[in-house]
């Protein structure tokens, strides 16, 4: 078992359906690697009984803490609040939706002995034809805006050495999240590698990441962070 303690987070935004599950394989993966873990619920902002569901959880089990957001913030709020309330030694993060399996985490934890960050791809997508087109293009876009070393920037299967994330200083609200922290440790020369992990399909609630909205803030804050770090 790792001397290492492990922060397992994850982002919830109407997951009601899911959260109860992904709490409990978040437990069962961490202990497969450490007797040091926390699990962290971040509720950004549902309107369901996502708030309630985690709140009766972290209730019943210590290990388990929840953070709310009073109204929904955006997808790199949430990030940004799972990694400011992150306590141990190493921070994973995945998505609530249950899209992967968690424990994959242990292919990601020994790499982590000669990297700083290590992050997934999925071997193969199990999404909308859309959705991936989406994806592809937005992935192409900003690895060649920041030359960033990795294949599927927006894969939410993350792993990190907390001082990587502990002081950075994140801007994005949105979907520009996790290509702002692959850029920001990339110029703080940090070691990033990756390892291929399974994606599944998700089985209930709906996916937010098509929104007009949100791409539209996606695209400007893209702007702004190549701006800044050109």
């Amino acid at each position: 078992m790792s001397s290492k303690s492990l922060t397992i987070f994850f982002p919830c935004f109407n997951e009601e359906g899911n959260v109860q599950k992904a709490v409990e394989a978040a437990i069962e993966a961490a202990q497969l690697i450490t007797d040091d873990y926390e699990v962290i619920v971040v509720n950004d902002g549902s309107v369901d009984q996502t708030g309630p569901i985690a709140d009766k959880i972290a209730a019943e089990n210590d290990r388990v803490r929840v953070v709310h957001h009073g109204n929904n913030r955006g997808y790199g709020i949430a990030l940004q609040s799972g990694y400011r309330n992150a306590s141990k030694d190493a921070v994973f993060y995945t998505d609530g939706d249950l899209q992967f399996d968690i424990k994959e985490i242990t292919k990601l934890w020994p790499l982590l002995d000669d990297y700083d960050v290590v992050t997934g791809y999925r071997i193969k997508r199990m999404d909308p034809f859309i959705r991936k087109l989406n994806s592809y293009g937005w992935t192409s876009l900003t690895k060649m805006l920041f030359g960033l070393p990795v294949r599927d920037v927006n894969c939410a299967f993350k792993l990190f050495r907390r001082e990587v994330i502990a002081d950075m200083e994140l801007k994005s609200e949105g979907a520009l999240i996790d290509a702002e922290v692959f850029a920001r440790a990339k110029k703080a020369d940090y070691r990033i590698t990756e390892i291929g992990v399974h994606h599944y399909p998700r089985q209930t609630g709906s996916q937010t990441g098509a929104n007009p909205l949100v791409i539209f803030v996606a695209f400007w804050e893209l702007f702004k962070l190549w701006w800044k770090l050109r």
